[in-house]
């Protein structure tokens, strides 16, 4: 994706930090609108569409993790990282259970968010464009990794990025264990253990949709990783 073509929604109450964050990210060539609260930013990603999200947690009128449940009823697809004064671990485990993928602890270099967006846009294009194996056959389910899409007897589940991420490589492992460092680094690029919770979240969210079958299961391989039995 062309950098100009990125369109990024940044949601911040601290209006010093947001214009900052905002003049930068527009000095680097991408699109970017500010919102100071939680509802004028809910409001404007229904009027225009977006690359990416960027969400303060601890905004008026609606917080990021809210904010960003909403959106994710609007577009299931779309990636987005949280800003947060906070370093709780139960914030970050809360922020991938939503469905964030990525956070940054407040202060943080504008220089490396920049990374982090294009790291991210960039692994959302590529697993959508990559590889040629896009169906699979889980038991009774059927998983189309390109449209994100798990189906089960005419019922549909829209998986996010990461969710999609981690069930292809389950996929392409089948029956063997997927190591849980290469999983890491695959999809986060980082082996950390913050890192290592989210997927751990992740694969809980998976057994629960694959659950209508009994045949299928996603096993902890203790010291290696997981794997998906069929």
């Amino acid at each position: 994706m062309e950098e100009s073509n990125i369109k990024v929604l940044l949601a911040e109450d601290d209006e010093n930090l947001g214009s900052l964050l905002r003049e930068y990210l527009i000095a680097k060539g991408l699109q970017t609108d500010l919102f100071i609260n939680g509802e004028l930013a809910l409001n404007g990603f229904k009027q225009s569409p977006y690359s990416i999200c960027i969400l303060d947690v601890m905004m008026p009128k609606m917080d990021g993790f809210t904010l960003a449940r909403e959106i994710k009823k609007i577009n299931g697809n779309i990636p987005f990282i949280f800003l947060t004064a906070k370093s709780l671990k139960d914030d970050v485990i809360e922020g991938f259970t939503v469905g964030a993928d990525d956070y940054m602890t407040k202060p943080f270099s504008m220089e490396e968010l920049l990374f982090r967006i294009k790291a991210i846009l960039r692994r959302s294009n590529n697993n959508s464009a990559s590889d040629q194996n896009e169906f699979y056959s889980i038991g009774k389910y059927s998983f189309d990794s390109q449209k994100q899409i798990l189906s089960v007897n005419e019922k549909t589940q829209k998986l996010t990025t990461k969710e999609s991420e981690l069930l292809k490589l389950l996929c392409n492992n089948m029956n063997n264990v997927l190591e849980r460092n290469f999983a890491l680094k695959t999809i986060w690029q980082e082996d950390s253990y913050f890192n290592a919770r989210s997927m751990d979240v992740y694969i809980t969210k998976l057994r629960k949709y694959l659950k209508e079958d009994d045949s299928i299961q996603i096993l902890n391989i203790h010291g290696k990783g997981y794997k998906l039995i069929v």
